[in-house]
C-alpha cells in the first residue's frame, strides 16, 4: 500500500512538472532593446473545451515580477479550471534601477517597453492559436497590481484588433499616476526618473482618463484594506467604466490586503472568493 502511494505521488509530481511548456523568447530575432528578458510561458489546459485563454501579467511595481505567486501559480489555477494560460515576463525596470536610480542618466527599461511586450504577447498567441488549441477571439489578459495596470493598458491603448484582448481582469490594480491615490513606486518605475514628475506623462498613463468606448469586458477586484495600492485606484476605474457604459463586474472586498494572487492561503477567506467569482463570470461572458 505504501509503495503504491509513493508511486502515485511520484506520478502526480511528474505530471505537475510538465504543466508548463518551454518558455517562448517573445522578441527573438528582432532588434528590441532589452528584448531578451521577455518570455511567454504556455500552460496548456488539456480540458479546454471552450477555447478560452488568458495571458497573465505578474505584479511587482514595474520594478520586478512576482512571477511565481502572481504568474505560474495563477496559470496552474486557471489550468485546473480548464483555461489555458500564458505567463508574460515583461520588461521591468529592475532592482538596479530601484536602488541606484541610474535612469537619471540612462533610460533603462520604462514605458512603453512593458506595453509593447503585452501587445505583442496578445498578437503572438492569437497568431499561434491553432498550435495552442485556443479560440483567438476568446483570448483575455489578467494582471495583478502593476500587472493590472499593464493589462488595462492593452485596452486603453490598443492600436489594432490583433493586439486587443477579448476581456481583461485587473486584480488589485494600479490605475492612476496622479495624487492622491498614486502608487509612487510603480509610477517611478514606469516613467523613469526623468519623466516621473511630468504631469502630461502622468495624465497620459492614468487609465481612468483613457477608457475607450469599445473597451472589452472587465473583471475588477480589490480590497478596502489594501495597504500597498490605495483601493481608490479601482474605484476610479469602476467610475470610468460606468461612465463609458463598459460591460464590467467590480467586486470590492473589505479584507484581503494585497498580493494574494490565486493563493489558497494568502489574503483572507473573503478575498480568496475572487477565484470562483472569476470562473463564473468568464463562463457566462458573451465573447
Amino acid at each position: 500500500m505504501l509503495k503504491k502511494a509513493l508511486i502515485l505521488s511520484l506520478l502526480f509530481i511528474l505530471v505537475g512538472s510538465v504543466t508548463a511548456q518551454e518558455a517562448v523568447a517573445l522578441w527573438q530575432g528582432q532588434n528590441v532593446r532589452h528584448g531578451a528578458q521577455v518570455t511567454l510561458t504556455p500552460f496548456i489546459a488539456e480540458n479546454n473545451t471552450d477555447g478560452i485563454a488568458v495571458i497573465v501579467c505578474p505584479g511587482g511595481s514595474y520594478f520586478w515580477l512576482d512571477d511565481k505567486n502572481e504568474g505560474d501559480d495563477v496559470a496552474r489555477w486557471l489550468n485546473e479550471n480548464g483555461i489555458t494560460a500564458f505567463v508574460l515576463r515583461y520588461r521591468a525596470a529592475g532592482f538596479g534601477a530601484y536602488f541606484w536610480h541610474y535612469r537619471k542618466v540612462f533610460n533603462g527599461k520604462q514605458h512603453p517597453d512593458m506595453l509593447f511586450d503585452a501587445q505583442y504577447a496578445i498578437e503572438y498567441v492569437k497568431t499561434h492559436s491553432e498550435e495552442y488549441k485556443i479560440d483567438p477571439n476568446k483570448l483575455g489578459i489578467m494582471g495583478f497590481s502593476a500587472g493590472g495596470h499593464l493589462a488595462m493598458m492593452t485596452a486603453c491603448f490598443a492600436d489594432k484588433e490583433e493586439n486587443t484582448p477579448a476581456f481583461i481582469a485587473p486584480i488589485y490594480p494600479v490605475v492612476t499616476m496622479n495624487e492622491p491615490y498614486v502608487h509612487q513606486r510603480s509610477r517611478r518605475a514606469l516613467l523613469g526618473e526623468k519623466r516621473k514628475n511630468n504631469h502630461t506623462m502622468r495624465d497620459s498613463l492614468s487609465l481612468e482618463r483613457h477608457v475607450p468606448n469599445n473597451c472589452p469586458p472587465i473583471f475588477l477586484v480589490n480590497c478596502v484594506d489594501d495597504q500597498v495600492v490605495d483601493y481608490h485606484n479601482s474605484v476610479l476605474l469602476d467610475s470610468a467604466l460606468i461612465e463609458k457604459n463598459v460591460d464590467h463586474l467590480y467586486i470590492q472586498y473589505q479584507t484581503g490586503g494585497h498580493g494574494f494572487g490565486a493563493s489558497e492561503t494568502r489574503g483572507t477567506e473573503e478575498s480568496r472568493q475572487w477565484r470562483n467569482e472569476f470562473i463564473v463570470w468568464i463562463q457566462n461572458l458573451k465573447i
